[in-house]
């Protein structure tokens, strides 16, 4: 009886909180992602060297196709300032691109755009949900493994009874 109330929990609980989990987590790395994109600003900037040829960059801007390169900004203050920040593959020296400054004018990386936070938020969600499934499973079975245990050392003790009982009623043969 006590396993199958287990049983009925455990299923309730994974019913409700690994999707209550996934959901949670899921919308905290949205949340980051959009605190990120509003603590960072874009500035015009110039690549002031050609970036190193990097080998397997995909010129057209898919996957691997930035490249770090160093390039030229004015700050807020009227300064011109210089750092070493991704830029897409193609440029060369002289061409434009955004750099990104976060609220105190330091260059940081690319804000996460919103499809790529979507895809995070989706796949920690994914993850938290599934590992509170399991996290539930592995209690669950070890509640079960408990009162097997508890199941067992009964029995155990009634056999024993049992066997001095029947020792002392065969004890004639």
């Amino acid at each position: 009886m006590a396993q199958a109330w287990l049983v009925l929990v455990t299923a309730l609980l994974i019913a409700v909180a690994a999707p209550a989990a996934g959901v949670t987590a899921g919308q905290a790395v949205a949340d980051a992602a959009a605190r990120q994109s509003h603590a960072r600003h874009g500035v015009a900037a110039v690549v002031t060297e050609d970036p190193p040829v990097r080998i397997g960059a995909d010129p057209t801007g898919g996957v691997g196709g930035r490249v770090h390169a160093t390039v030229r900004w004015t700050a807020a203050d009227g300064t011109a300032r210089t750092g070493v920040t991704t830029v897409p593959a193609d440029l060369r020296a002289g061409d434009r691109t955004t750099a990104w400054l976060d609220g105190r004018g330091v260059l940081v990386r690319n804000p996460v755009t919103d499809g790529e936070a979507r895809i995070q938020s989706i796949a920690v969600g994914t993850v938290a949900a599934g590992g509170t499934c399991l996290l539930l499973l592995a209690t669950e079975r070890a509640g079960r493994a408990l009162i097997d245990r508890r199941r067992y050392a009964l029995w155990e003790r009634e056999w024993a009874a049992g066997d001095t009982q029947w020792g002392h009623r065969e004890a004639g043969w």
